[in-house]
C-alpha cells in the first residue's frame, strides 16, 4: 500500500510542476510567433491547464479503467467551480468585465447540455458520442481562434499582454513545452497506477478515485494559477482559466475517453455526479452574468462561500457512499 500512496503523492507533485512548465513554454512559444495575447489566454493556457486531465483520461481508458477517466473529467469540473472558484472568490471577489468571457459562459452551458443529452439518451458514452464531443471541441477551437483574432481590445487581452511582457527565449520555451509534456505523461502514469491500486485495496470503484483524489490532483494547476491571478487583481484570467478548462474537459477529455474505451455509466454518475456538475455550471452562469445586478458581473465572497460549502457537502456524500 505504501508504493501506491507514494505514486499518487509523487505523481501529483510532478503533475503540478510539469503542467506549469508546459503552459509556460507553450504560451511563450505562441508569443514568439506573435499570437494575439487574448488568443494565448483563451486557447493555449485554457488548453494547457487541461492537459493533465486529458493525459490521465487517455491512459486510464487505455488501461481499461474508463470509470477513472470519467470521474477525473466530471470531478475536475466540479472541483474547478466549487473548490477553486469558491476559494479564489473568498480571497477576492471576481469581477467579470471581459466580453469574451461573457460569450464563453453560454458556450459552457450549451456544451454541458449536449453532454446531458448524450449521457441520458442511453446511459453510456460510446464512440459516436466521443466523436461528437471531439468534433465539438474542434468547433470550439475554431471559434476561439476566430474570436481571439477578431477582438481588437478586451480586458482579458490587456491582462494577457501584461503577463507576456517578459517571455522566455524560443529555444527555452520549446524545451519547457517538450519536457513539460514528457513529465506530464510520466506523472499521469504514476497517478493512474497509484489510484487504481488504492481503489482495489479499499474495494471502492475507480469512479470514486477519479472524482476525488485524481480530480483534485489534476486541478491543482488551475488552483495555483487562479490564486496567483487573483492576488495580482487579474480576475478575468482566473475565471477564464476555469471556464476554458471546463469546456475542454467536457469535450476533448471525455471525447478521447469514449473513443478509446466506450462504456456504460454507473447509475451514480447520472443521479449524483453529473447533476452536481450541471448545477454548478448553471450557478456559475448566473453569477457571471449577475442577472439581479446592474453593470458588470461579480462572484462575491458570499457566493464563493456557497460554492465551497457545496464542494464540502458533495465530497461528504461521496465519503458516506463508500462506507
Amino acid at each position: 500500500m505504501l508504493w501506491p500512496l507514494l505514486a499518487v503523492v509523487g505523481g501529483i507533485i510532478m503533475l503540478v510542476y510539469s503542467a506549469d512548465k508546459f503552459v509556460e513554454g507553450a504560451s511563450a512559444t505562441a508569443a514568439r510567433f506573435n499570437w494575439p495575447p487574448l488568443l494565448i489566454g483563451m486557447l493555449v493556457i485554457g488548453f494547457g491547464s487541461s492537459m493533465p486531465e486529458m493525459v490521465i483520461s487517455a491512459l486510464s481508458s487505455l488501461k481499461g479503467n474508463p470509470g477513472l477517466a470519467l470521474g477525473n473529467a466530471v470531478g475536475s469540473n466540479i472541483t474547478n467551480i466549487a473548490l477553486i472558484l469558491g476559494l479564489t472568490a473568498m480571497i477576492s471577489p471576481l469581477a467579470v468585465c471581459s466580453s469574451v468571457l461573457q460569450r464563453e459562459l453560454p458556450f459552457l452551458i450549451a456544451i454541458t447540455t449536449l453532454l446531458a443529452v448524450l449521457l441520458y439518451s442511453d446511459g453510456s458514452l460510446d464512440r459516436i458520442d466521443g466523436y461528437i464531443l471531439i468534433g465539438t471541441f474542434f468547433c470550439l477551437m475554431a471559434w476561439s481562434i476566430y474570436a481571439g483574432l477578431k477582438t481588437e481590445k478586451d480586458h482579458l487581452g490587456e491582462i494577457m499582454a501584461q503577463e507576456l511582457n517578459d517571455v522566455i527565449e524560443l529555444k527555452q520555451a520549446i524545451l519547457f513545452t517538450a519536457l513539460g509534456l514528457l513529465f506530464l505523461v510520466i506523472s499521469s502514469q504514476l497517478l493512474v497506477w497509484g489510484g487504481v491500486e488504492i481503489a482495489q485495496y479499499f474495494g471502492i470503484s475507480d469512479l470514486i478515485i477519479g472524482l476525488t483524489i485524481v480530480a483534485v490532483g489534476t486541478s491543482l494547476p488551475e488552483l495555483a494559477s487562479s490564486i496567483a491571478a487573483v492576488r495580482k487583481n487579474e480576475h478575468e484570467l482566473a475565471l477564464g482559466n476555469i471556464i476554458g478548462s471546463n469546456m475542454f474537459n467536457t469535450t476533448i477529455v471525455l471525447g478521447i475517453s469514449a473513443t478509446i474505451s466506450p462504456s456504460s455509466l454507473e447509475n451514480a454518475v447520472l443521479v449524483r455526479d453529473f447533476p452536481v456538475m450541471a448545477a454548478l455550471t448553471i450557478a456559475l452562469f448566473i453569477m457571471g452574468y449577475s442577472f439581479l445586478r446592474t453593470g458588470k458581473g461579480m462572484i462575491n465572497r458570499w457566493e464563493g462561500c456557497v460554492l465551497l460549502l457545496g464542494y464540502i457537502a458533495y465530497n461528504t456524500n461521496l465519503a458516506f457512499s463508500v462506507l
